[in-house]
């Protein structure tokens, strides 16, 4: 009977300790479950948007990088550096020599080059050269805004991200106001469903249709301008990947081509071998 007794004590035990651990478990993941906030019912995935150079077989199209650098100088340089780009690197927008020293010696407007002269100490500038990369935009503002050189490959969705954000400044939807009513947008910023915590404080760069006058007679609507710009910093964050597509497609028809030889010439050596 003690046995009995003793095996039925041993079993409440267990029980009561599989209990325990079950309570637990069920506390921690009700405990670390996320909050609703108003950042992840109304944050946004990129749009959809096609650029020319996506995919395996994409090419840049020159005359949409022209355009884009057009927006970049005249829009978003007011504000935002490209300092990873030279600007000899503009040649491979189809741009001739005269050109881009004439494009590098007009961004003197924006900034210059700066100078120092260890001997006396002095700071000076000098203007942009061809061999110079774009300079630092001082800003007068509160905090500096990011540099745009690798936009697109530090943000997921690259291109599509920049071009959403771009098209994607709205007035706060009623539904978000009245679920999260502490979420209303501070002065000062601006709502857009397509930033993470969906308030920045830069205002939109292109409000209306006609800010940049295209030299190709393209009409440069808002989202024309948006995804004229977003395709040039999907350039300027890699300028060199067309040529590293057309290298790879090469180097892989070479190895096919290389496999085929080495298989008919295994068969070749082989054939008169009897296993």
């Amino acid at each position: 009977m003690l046995p009995l007794f003793v095996r039925s004590i041993k079993f409440l035990v267990g029980l009561a300790f599989v209990g325990v651990l079950m309570w637990s478990l069920l506390w921690t993941v009700l405990a670390e479950a996320p909050t609703p906030t108003a950042e992840h019912e109304f944050h946004k995935h990129p749009k959809e948007v096609h650029f020319a150079s996506d995919g395996p077989f994409g090419k840049f199209d020159q005359a949409q990088l022209q355009r884009g650098y057009k927006v970049y100088e005249e829009v978003c340089a007011a504000c935002h550096s490209l300092s990873m780009v030279s600007f000899r690197e503009l040649g491979m927008l189809g741009y001739n020599e005269a050109q881009v020293k004439n494009l590098a010696k007009k961004f003197d407007e924006k900034a210059k080059q700066p100078t120092y002269n260890p001997v006396t100490g002095d700071r000076a500038e000098r203007s942009n050269l061809p061999s110079d990369r774009f300079p630092h935009i001082p800003y007068a503002g509160a905090g500096t805004p990011p540099d745009l050189s690798l936009m697109t490959k530090a943000r997921h969705d690259g291109g599509a991200y920049v071009y959403s954000l771009l098209t994607g400044y709205t007035d706060q939807p009623a539904e978000l106001l009245k679920k999260f009513p502490s979420a209303k947008t501070p002065d000062g910023l601006h709502y857009n469903p397509y930033f993470a915590n969906l308030n920045l404080s830069m205002p939109p760069p292109l409000a209306s249709d006609g800010q940049v006058t295209y030299d190709d007679g393209t009409p440069a609507t808002v989202d024309q301008m948006a995804k004229d710009v977003s395709a040039f910093l999907i350039w300027s964050a890699e300028p060199h990947s067309q040529s590293r597509k057309q290298t790879g497609w090469a180097v892989l028809g070479f190895l096919l081509i290389a496999s085929i030889l080495a298989f008919g010439a295994y068969r070749s050596v082989w054939a008169g071998v009897k296993h």
